[in-house]
């Protein structure tokens, strides 16, 4: 149950819906339950033999049937049989009529509920996923976050909020239905409802393991998206090594899995309804075969009327109970998705401002590395760096594969932290500065453009909606975009497709490019923003980078020549250390690493 409380927060203020929806739903019943108990003086009237015994008004106010049938007998006397017959339906028909439009109003404000928890559920999770740190989803399926903030929360949706309306209505219902059973005959119902805790019993047995099995179910559905997401990414790879049909089979054993839980799930929940059911009309036959016999042998007060409607609301008072029964076997369902939405929620980011945080507005001197360290595990991929870049300076990190280069950039906007050792911007520890602020200060150009399914112009100005076109087309030219860009077929509101696949692998790393001028920041993160290219793009791209780098901080990494030779400073890494540290012609003529590197042309990261 603390699962659902907090899943139904997420639906306030609840009063502005909960009030007046029981109001309404209230009015709903008592409209809808004199529906039924008009029964027995249409009954009476229909089959009334005489005009004149009427019968006496009613002395208690509860004796509704009394006091309907003391009307129609009334109205019988006054204006016949079939003036009387006119104001029974009269009668029925303005009740039905406004127990039916207050059920409306109920469903609307219900409607209104369930979509209102929705949003908040919805905006809650995925916020909370924007926020959590880079690492986070190197570790997760992208398919099963996919899931959660899609699927489970729709499932929540209409299994919790579901539950809600069944909570406020059908107990209300209930309620109504044995209330009048009561007034009708007392003994009769104190047999009769025994039926509804051995039914609550048998539906309880049959819904017992749909949580476990739910949740089993929601996992499996992540997992087939996280599938479905990897073959999409990687239908050109898929195709390219003829793993089509293996593809297919992971994806199918999956699905079959996915299958068979939610048949063994559909099979327990309908269940439940046919046993209640079967229940139900079980104990309407028993009752029939009781009170029957005791109104033929005249050992009840009951008239044969009010035995009728007597059965006619047993008969109604096993839907209220069917339909509690029912969303206990959903509810679970609901919890399951529930669980995996709040863990999701309550995944906190590992990288936070801390108290008393400044902001940072301005790159003054330069950035330094002072004894800094990282490991994955114990594998130690950082040790004890130390250097500086002086502002307007351009420094190229490189060396083997696995050297750390990329660990060491990802530090400074403060995608991964240090294990130990600090990393300083104007004397200040980055970790005592917002991190909007630091990120705010920096440009990114990494080997893979991420670009989105989205216009060119709102590629390049992203991150900066007010931008006005001029300033797009002047970072455009600057980053050599603009002749190709006017070439498409709309300029720049041409729309790129889903991430910039219309465009050329150059094409898309110079709006990246434009992208990051348009931004304008004093310290520029270049990761191999050349090596996918060929040799004309490169040229066009490196050109676009250096105009790019001009009068700016730049940290570069590189395995190219070309991009690194006219570097301030070089820092070669291996194994997590620095190696050496030095200008091209320096480090060629130190006969070391790099000058080793240099001759294989293998600068991978």
């Amino acid at each position: 149950m603390k699962t659902y409380f907090r899943l139904l927060s997420f639906a306030n203020p609840i009063q502005k819906f909960a009030i007046p929806y029981f109001i309404f739903t209230a009015l709903a019943i008592i409209f809808s339950t004199l529906n039924l108990t008009l029964l027995a003086p249409l009954l009476k009237t229909l089959f009334s033999n005489s005009q004149t015994n009427l019968v006496t008004a009613p002395k208690n106010w509860y004796d509704v049937i009394d006091f309907f049938n003391y009307y129609a007998q009334l109205a019988n006397q006054q204006y016949g049989t079939y003036g009387a017959l006119k104001f029974v339906c009269i009668v029925i028909f303005i009740s039905s009529l406004l127990g039916n439009l207050f059920r409306y109003f109920s469903q609307r404000i219900m409607e209104n509920l369930r979509i209102h928890t929705l949003l908040n559920l919805r905006k809650a999770v995925f916020n909370n996923v924007m926020d959590l740190h880079l690492s986070y989803f190197s570790n997760e399926r992208k398919g099963d976050i996919m899931a959660k903030v899609s699927a489970d929360v729709q499932v929540v949706q209409f299994s919790v909020t579901g539950t809600l309306q069944v909570i406020f209505k059908e107990p209300l219902q209930l309620i109504a239905y044995i209330v009048m059973l009561f007034l009708i005959s007392p003994k009769l119902t104190l047999f009769s409802i025994l039926i509804i805790p051995i039914s609550a019993f048998a539906i309880a047995r049959i819904v017992k393991r749909l949580k476990q099995q739910a949740t089993q179910s929601q996992q499996s559905y992540g997992t087939m998206i996280s599938y479905l997401d990897e073959a999409l990414s990687a239908i050109k790879i898929i195709k390219a090594f003829n793993a089509v049909d293996y593809i297919k089979e992971k994806f199918n054993i999956e699905n079959t899995t996915y299958s068979k839980i939610n048949r063994s799930m559909a099979k327990r929940q309908q269940l439940a309804s046919p046993v209640s059911e079967f229940l139900g009309v079980s104990m309407v036959v028993g009752i029939v075969l009781y009170g029957g016999t005791l109104v033929i042998s005249k050992q009840s007060e009951l008239k044969a009327e009010e035995f009728i409607l007597y059965i006619v609301l047993f008969s109604q008072v096993m839907r209220p109970a069917k339909a509690i029964s029912d969303s206990f076997s959903n509810i679970n369902q609901g919890l399951a998705a529930g669980e995996r939405v709040l863990e999701l929620i309550d995944t906190k980011p590992a990288i936070n401002d801390v108290a008393n945080a400044t902001s940072v507005t301005q790159f003054n001197s330069k950035l330094t590395f002072k004894n800094v360290s990282f490991s994955y595990g114990e594998r130690l991929i950082l040790d004890d760096i130390n250097f500086e870049i002086e502002k307007g300076k351009s420094i190229a990190l490189v060396g083997p594969s696995g050297g750390g280069k990329s660990t060491l950039m990802d530090m400074i906007p403060r995608f991964i932290e240090p294990q130990s050792g600090e990393i300083l911007v104007d004397q200040v520890n980055i970790q005592h500065l917002t991190v909007g602020s630091l990120r705010s200060l920096m440009g990114i150009v990494n080997q893979e453009s991420i670009l989105f399914n989205d216009t060119i112009f709102n590629n390049i100005a992203f991150g900066k909606p007010e931008t006005s076109i001029d300033d797009v087309i002047a970072a455009a030219k600057i980053a050599n975009a603009h002749d190709f860009i006017m070439n498409t077929e709309k300029g720049y509101q041409t729309n790129i497709g889903d991430r910039g696949m219309k465009l050329s692998g150059g094409q898309k790393q110079r709006l990246s490019i434009a992208r990051a001028i348009l931004l304008n920041p004093p310290i520029m993160l270049l990761d191999e923003a050349t090596s996918a290219l060929d040799t004309e793009s490169e040229k066009l791209v490196q050109d676009a980078l250096n105009n790019l780098m001009k009068n700016r901080t730049s940290l570069i990494i590189a395995h190219r020549l070309s991009t690194i030779k006219n570097a301030d400073q070089i820092v070669v890494l291996e194994k997590g250390q620095i190696v050496e540290i030095g200008t091209h012609s320096e480090l060629l003529i130190h006969n070391g690493v790099y000058k080793k590197l240099i001759d294989m042309q293998t600068f991978n990261d």
